[in-house]
């Protein structure tokens, strides 16, 4: 998919690299073997830009007046999969047409189903919590509709997930191991942030500014790209934010995260 960039940066200033994708472009799969491959492998902290789970604490469900509304994230996860288990290329259609879970859903060419409520939809704690702080502007993860929504890449996650889960790390939703490959959330905009671009003005296309951004963050400039695409230099910058703050123990530590919303929604890493 044109939208999926992998970058990896070594510990050290040197600046990150892009991962070259298989088959010319990544595919979600290409993505989940690339992780696999990954392992055992040596201590790796893998960002990804899509939302872990739903909201749950506003309404004490994932699915409120389903009676198959699963408890946590991980039955969540299994959910997902095992509806979409004929979609390929980890598709989530199966779940989103359930008669069930599509009342839930904002739908491309679709009215919102009556259980989206009115305006941006149900958000978890951690989303409120970045917008509290002014770190991003997030979209509810039952939004399916438009070019800011992370839903779609949300769902087929969770099928990832489903799929690394015991093999990996998942932050919160595991405790975090002393070594080993660690998965976390991650909301490009933070790092951007942190990288010294303006607020509502993140993305970077063209080298200059990509350079600045890594320097901000510890990095030596990067080796020269053939396009300066917003997705490649997303990657780029979030690795190279990853590494400057992977040891900030505020991080791993957010003051809101109970163990009841590490069960169920999940956290964003990088919201204190």
């Amino acid at each position: 998919m044109a939208g999926i960039a992998v970058a990896l940066c070594e510990v050290g200033d040197a600046p990150p690299l892009l991962v070259e994708p298989p088959r010319g472009r990544w595919s979600r799969t290409d993505v989940l073997d690339w992780i696999v491959a990954q392992l055992p492998g040596d201590d790796l902290l893998v960002g990804l830009d899509l939302g872990m789970s739903l909201a749950f604490a506003d309404r004490g469900a994932f699915f409120p007046c389903w009676p198959a509304s699963p408890a946590d994230a991980r039955s969540l996860w299994q959910m997902v999969d095992r509806l979409c288990r004929d979609d390929p290329h980890l598709g989530a259609d199966g779940l989103v047409d359930h008669a069930d879970a599509s009342r839930h859903f904002r739908r491309p060419g679709r009215r919102a189903g009556d259980l989206f409520p009115p305006g941006a939809g149900r958000f978890r704690l951690t989303e409120e919590e970045s917008r509290r702080q002014r770190l991003a502007n997030p979209v509810s993860n039952f939004n399916l509709v438009g070019a800011a929504q992370v839903g779609k890449s949300s769902l087929t996650g969770m099928r990832a997930l489903c799929r690394l889960d015991g093999r990996v790390t998942i932050w919160p939703f595991d405790a975090l191991a002393p070594s080993g490959l660690t998965l976390v959330e991650i909301y490009t905009s933070i790092a951007a942030l942190a990288a010294g671009l303006p607020r509502g003005r993140s993305k970077v296309r063209d080298p200059a500014t990509l350079d600045r951004a890594l320097a901000a963050l510890g990095s030596a400039p990067h080796a020269p790209l053939t396009r300066y695409d917003d997705h490649w230099t997303d990657a780029l910058i979030t690795a190279a934010w990853l590494r400057r703050v992977h040891a900030d123990d505020r991080l791993w530590h957010p003051a809101a995260l109970t163990p009841a919303i590490a069960a169920t929604e999940g956290w964003t890493f990088g919201v204190p």
